[in-house]
């Protein structure tokens, strides 16, 4: 029995009671619960409860705010700056996408960027919120230095996530939610939790070479992987995305933002987040977002290979996987890991029952 499935809210809950219990406002424990099980729900183990001793460390060492408000430092009618007051990162995001839906409403667009925030969980979350409310959603956010530049053996960048979300009609979308690393650094943490080894093109040792073992991680390599495999793409994306955040929020700039395991400082990442209301122009958005998907999807695909997807498909049928089970299939070493988060705060497990 190597995975167990726990049903959405019962991981939920747990993840609230975890939060509570270091002292967090049972407000913001809600929102990041919802975040991580986001994550989960969508097939992003990497960001879901994987993610949740960061979290606790990060309030427990007192570098996040356990409560508080962010703040409008500045707006005008399409975009604002806020200072997230060092909370929780879902809470800052949350709260900059809503400002964004509201203005994208009244003006057209949205456009949020936030200083003095922390990790945010799954991107793709606060896309979602915009796309729900018939937009484009976009969200980027910096880091803690994990990528290495194409020529460098250091890490520099962070993993510098970025996402875009469109309606198409009856319920369609295109979700795009991507990491400008190769790969997000949970994705090699859970190989690693697993006991498992990883592809040669994730990441670096110290001496600048390509590894299969997570326990070398050094750095991450940029999207594309190395120079010769387009790394250098990779690496301009992930310098767009700190434009859009630190630069334009004034907060950590790389490589100086917190190292990952730095729970003792305060992070300050900046974050940037788009709604777009397609309202404002063309009209028919949905009926060419879908004609688009579907020439996509209905290509010819190579012998042997599955059918063609779109961003978003791989995360549905993964919510229809776990709808169909009752819940979300767990590794069973994460539920090891659960349960030892559980024991050392002393509050209920997550409620589990075998695949």
């Amino acid at each position: 029995m190597s995975y167990l499935i726990v049903a959405k809210n019962d991981i939920k809950l747990f993840i609230t009671r975890a939060m509570v219990a270091v002292g967090t406002n049972a407000s913001h424990a809600d929102i990041l619960a919802d975040v991580l099980i986001a994550g989960d729900y969508r097939g992003h183990f990497s960001h879901g409860l994987n993610r949740l001793d960061l979290y606790l460390e990060d309030i427990k060492g007192k570098s996040c705010k356990a409560d508080g408000q962010p703040i409008i430092l500045n707006e005008s009618a399409a975009t604002a700056w806020v200072d997230g007051n060092n909370l929780l990162g879902p809470v800052v995001g949350k709260f900059c996408m809503e400002l964004a839906i509201k203005k994208a409403k009244e003006a057209g667009i949205g456009w949020v960027v936030a200083k003095g925030s922390n990790h945010f969980g799954i991107a793709g979350y606060y896309s979602l919120l915009a796309m729900n409310e018939n937009m484009i959603g976009m969200a980027f956010t910096n880091a803690s230095p994990l990528v290495a530049t194409t020529r460098g053996k250091e890490p520099f960048f962070g993993t510098n996530p970025l996402t875009v979300a469109a309606p198409a009609n009856n319920g369609d979308s295109f979700v795009l939610d991507m990491a400008t690393s190769v790969v997000a650094l949970g994705k090699v943490e859970l190989a690693d939790r697993k006991d498992e080894s990883i592809p040669d093109n994730w990441a670096i040792d110290k001496n600048g070479q390509q590894i299969t073992d997570p326990k070398n991680l050094n750095a991450l390599l940029p999207l594309g992987g190395p120079e010769k495999s387009s790394g250098y793409k990779g690496y301009g994306l992930a310098m767009m995305v700190e434009l859009f955040t630190a630069i334009l929020s004034g907060s950590a700039v790389a490589p100086n933002v917190r190292k990952w395991s730095d729970n003792h400082t305060t992070a300050n990442l900046g974050q940037c987040f788009v709604a777009i209301n397609p309202e404002m122009f063309a009209p028919g958005f949905t009926d060419r977002m879908s004609n688009l998907i579907d020439h996509c999807r209905n290509q010819e695909p190579v012998d042997g290979q599955p059918n063609v997807l779109v961003a978003g498909d791989p995360e549905r049928e993964n919510m229809r996987k776990c709808d169909e089970q009752g819940g979300i299939a767990y590794h069973i070493n994460q539920i090891t890991f659960a349960n030892g988060i559980a024991s050392q705060l002393n509050i209920e497990p997550p409620k589990v029952h075998s695949d």
